[in-house]
C-alpha cells in the first residue's frame, strides 16, 4: 500500500513537473516569438515605407495583426498574473495571437471578395468582424485600461440603442452586422485614418528613436544640454528643459521622455538644491513639451496633416514658434526658482565639454540633419522618416567600424565586432515594435470611436452642443474643449485624446470662425495636460518616481510650470501666431508683432505667478506684472500698449527702487517635502 501511494506521488510529482518544463519552453518560445515578430514588424514597416507601398486595408491589417500578436505576447491578462510564472492565461494568449493573425489573414486574403460585396456580407465576414473588434478591445483594456475601453464599448452602444438615447443624441440605431463589418471590414473604423497614421508615417519615426536611443543619441543629447546650460544658476534643471527638447523632439512621448532623461537630470537637480517634488514637476513640464517641438511631435502631428489635409512641412513649421514660448515659459519659472533659492550652476570642471561631446557624438546630429533637409525638400513624411532610419543605422555602424580600426583590427575582433553590431541592430529594431504598441493599439481603438461617431452622426451633435454651451464666444469654447481634454487624458493617451477632441471638438471651434489649422493645433495642444494635470498626470506621477517625491505635489508643481500649456492656445484663436493665409506666412509683421507680445506675456505671467523677477515682487509689483500679462495676451493693440507701460514699471521698480532681501542658503531648497 505504502509503494502504491509513493508511486502515486510520484507520478504526480513528475506530472507537475514535465507540465512546469512544457509551461518554462512555452515561455522561451514566446520570447523567442516576441522577437522575431517585433523584428519582422520593423523591417516590413521600413519595406513598405521607402521600398513598395500595398494597399490601405492590407498595410494596416497586417500591422494591427502584429502589433495585437506582439499585445498579447507581452502584455498580462491581469497585472498580477507573471509571464515566467505557470498559469492557464498564457495559453490564452496564444489563442489570442492565432485568432489575430486569423483575421488579419482573412482580410489580405479575401480583399477583392470583400470590397465588392461591401453591405452583403457573408457569415463569416460577420464571425471575422465581431472576432476583430472584441480583439481590439481586449488589447486596448490590457495597453491603455478599463477607461478607454469602456468609451469605446459606449460608442459601440450608443451606436446600436440609437432610437433608446435623450432627444438631444437620438438616432436611428445600427445592427450589430452593420456595426462590425463597419469596424473591421472597411477603412471607416478599426482600419480608418489613426491606425493608417500609426501604421506609416508614426512607425518610422517611433523607431527613428528607438535606434537613436539604442544608439547612445539620447546620452548625447543629453550631455550636450549640460554642456550648454550646466554652469548656470539652477544648470541641471535647464539642462533638463533643454535636454527634454532634443529628446522629446525625436521621441515624441511625454513618459518616455521623463524616464530617459529624468533618471540622469533629476538626482543632478537635486543634488544642488532643488527640493524632490520641484526636480520632478521640472522634468514632467519639459517632458511634456517635447510633444510639441518638431520635428516628429510624436503621432498628433501626422494625424493633424491628414485631417487638415496640410503637409507635414507646414504643420512643423507652424509649430515652432509656440513649441518654443512654451520652452521658455518652463525656463522663466526654472530661472525664477533657481534664484530664489539661490541655486548655483555646477562647476566647469563637473561638466562635460561641449567640444568632447561633439567630437564623440557628431555623427549623431548627422541624421537629424537629414531629416530636416528631406522635409523640406518636400518628400513625404514616410520616406523622410525611412530615409532618417537608413542613414542612423548607416552612421552608427560606420562610426563604430571606424572606432574599431583605430582600437583594433585582428580578425578576431571583427568577428566581435560584427555580431555587436547585429545585435544592436537586432534590439533597436525590437524595440522599436515594442515602443509602437501603445500608440498602434490606441489608433485602432480610438478609430472604433472615429467610426461610431461617423456612422451615428454624433459629430455634428457634440459640435452643436459646445457652440451652444459657450454662446458662441470662442474663449469660452476653448476652456470648454480645455475641461473635456482634461478628462479624456485622465484615461487616453495623448493621441488617443486628440483624436477623440479633434473628431468631436474641432468642428465647433472651425464653426466659431477658427480656422482648420488653428482649431486642430488648440485640440492638439490640450490634448497633452493630462500628462501634468492633477489628479491624473503620468509624467509628473514618473517624474515623482525618480525624485523619490510626493506624487501630488509634484503634479501640482508641474501644472504650474506648464502654464504655457494653457495660455498659448488661448492666444491662437485670437492672434495669428501660426502664419496668415492659406500658405500660413510666418515672416508676417502681424505674426511677428504676435509673437513679441505673447512672448513679454508669458514673462509677466511667470514674474507675477511667481512673485519673483530680479527678486521677490512686493504687491504693487505682482500688480503690474498682472496687469502686463492680461494687457499683452488681450487681442488689442491699445492693450498691448498698456501691458508693455505695466512691465516696464514693474521691471523699473524691481531694478532701482527697492533693496534686494538677503537671499537663502541653497541649503533651504533642500527641505524634503514628503
Amino acid at each position: 500500500m505504502v509503494e502504491t501511494t509513493t508511486s502515486v506521488q510520484d507520478r504526480n510529482c513528475t506530472g507537475t513537473s514535465g507540465l512546469a518544463q512544457a509551461h518554462q519552453t512555452l515561455v522561451t518560445i514566446t520570447k523567442w516569438l516576441v522577437m522575431a515578430i517585433a523584428v519582422s514588424l520593423s523591417l516590413y514597416q521600413l519595406y513598405t515605407a521607402g521600398v513598395a507601398a500595398l494597399t490601405a486595408l492590407v498595410q494596416r491589417s497586417i500591422h494591427l495583426g502584429a502589433i495585437l500578436s506582439l499585445t498579447f505576447l507581452l502584455k498580462p491578462a491581469f497585472p498580477k498574473i507573471r509571464k515566467d510564472r505557470l498559469s492557464f492565461p498564457l495559453f490564452l494568449d496564444w489563442i489570442l495571437v492565432v485568432l489575430s493573425v486569423y483575421c488579419t489573414f482573412y482580410i489580405c486574403s479575401n480583399l477583392t471578395a470583400i470590397f465588392e460585396r461591401q453591405g452583403d456580407w457573408l457569415f463569416q465576414d460577420r464571425v471575422v468582424s465581431i472576432i476583430g473588434t472584441l480583439l481590439v478591445l481586449e488589447a486596448c483594456r490590457r495597453v491603455i485600461g478599463f477607461i478607454m475601453t469602456g468609451i469605446c464599448t459606449l460608442s459601440i452602444a450608443y451606436a446600436l440603442y440609437g432610437p433608446y438615447m435623450p432627444e438631444l443624441i437620438i438616432h436611428k440605431g445600427y445592427s450589430i452586422e452593420r456595426i462590425t463589418t463597419t469596424l473591421w471590414l472597411t477603412t471607416e473604423g478599426i482600419f480608418g485614418l489613426p491606425i493608417g497614421v500609426a501604421a506609416t508615417f508614426v512607425f518610422v519615426f517611433v523607431l527613428f528613436g528607438a535606434i537613436l536611443e539604442t544608439t547612445g543619441g539620447g546620452a548625447f543629447f543629453i550631455d550636450m544640454a549640460y554642456a550648454l546650460t550646466g554652469r548656470f544658476s539652477g544648470g541641471p534643471a535647464k539642462a533638463a528643459v533643454v535636454a527634454s527638447g532634443f529628446m522629446g523632439s525625436v521621441s515624441g512621448s511625454a513618459v518616455g521622455n521623463v524616464v530617459a532623461t529624468g533618471s540622469f537630470t533629476i538626482p543632478m537637480m537635486k543634488k544642488v538644491g532643488y527640493r524632490p517634488h520641484m526636480a520632478g514637476a521640472i522634468e514632467a513640464a519639459a517632458s511634456t513639451g517635447g510633444q510639441l517641438m518638431p520635428p516628429i511631435m510624436g503621432a498628433g502631428a501626422f494625424l493633424m496633416a491628414e485631417f487638415t489635409d496640410t503637409s507635414y512641412l507646414t504643420i512643423i513649421k507652424v509649430a515652432l514658434v509656440p513649441a518654443i514660448m512654451y520652452y521658455l515659459t518652463v525656463l522663466i519659472f526654472v530661472h525664477f526658482e533657481a534664484k530664489k533659492f539661490g541655486l548655483k550652476g555646477q562647476a566647469k570642471e563637473n561638466l562635460p565639454k561641449i567640444t568632447t561631446v561633439i567630437k564623440h557624438g557628431m555623427h549623431f546630429i548627422i541624421p537629424v540633419l537629414i531629416l530636416i533637409y528631406v522635409l523640406v525638400s518636400n518628400y513625404s513624411p514616410m520616406m523622410a522618416g525611412f530615409i532618417a532610419v537608413v542613414s542612423t543605422l548607416f552612421i552608427s555602424i560606420l562610426a563604430n567600424f571606424i572606432h574599431w580600426l583605430v582600437t583594433d583590427k585582428n580578425t578576431t575582433s571583427f568577428v566581435r565586432f560584427g555580431m555587436s553590431e547585429f545585435r544592436l541592430l537586432v534590439k533597436a529594431l525590437e524595440n522599436g515594435a515594442k515602443n509602437a504598441v501603445m500608440v498602434s493599439v490606441a489608433c485602432a481603438a480610438a478609430g472604433i470611436i472615429v467610426g461610431m461617431v461617423s456612422l451615428t452622426g454624433m459629430g455634428l451633435k457634440f459640435s452643436s452642443l459646445v457652440i451652444d454651451l459657450s454662446y458662441g464666444i470662442k474663449a469660452l469654447a476653448i476652456l470648454l474643449i480645455g475641461g473635456a481634454s482634461l478628462v479624456l487624458g485622465m484615461g487616453l493617451p495623448v493621441t488617443a485624446s486628440y483624436i477623440v477632441l479633434a473628431t468631436l471638438a474641432g468642428p465647433a471651434l472651425m464653426d466659431m470662425g477658427v480656422p482648420i489649422m488653428v482649431a486642430h493645433m488648440i485640440v492638439f495642444w490640450y490634448s497633452q495636460d493630462a500628462n501634468v494635470t492633477p489628479p491624473v498626470s503620468l509624467a509628473s506621477f514618473a517624474g515623482a518616481g525618480i525624485a523619490k517625491a510626493n506624487p501630488m505635489k509634484t503634479a501640482l508643481a508641474s501644472w504650474k510650470l506648464a502654464k504655457g500649456l494653457y495660455i498659448i492656445p488661448l492666444v491662437m484663436a485670437y492672434r495669428p501666431l501660426l502664419g496668415i493665409g492659406d500658405t500660413y506666412e510666418l515672416l508676417h509683421w502681424e505674426v511677428v508683432f504676435a509673437m513679441i507680445t505673447t512672448s513679454l506675456g508669458l514673462v509677466a505671467f511667470a514674474s507675477a505667478l511667481e512673485r519673483f523677477f530680479l527678486r521677490k515682487a512686493t504687491l504693487v509689483e505682482t500688480l503690474l506684472f498682472w496687469l502686463a500679462a492680461i494687457g499683452l495676451f488681450w487681442p488689442a493693440y491699445w492693450a498691448d500698449i498698456a501691458g508693455v507701460m505695466a512691465l516696464i514699471a514693474a521691471c523699473a521698480l524691481q531694478k532701482f527702487y527697492s533693496q534686494p532681501p538677503p537671499m537663502p542658503t541653497p541649503q533651504a531648497g533642500r527641505k524634503n517635502d514628503e
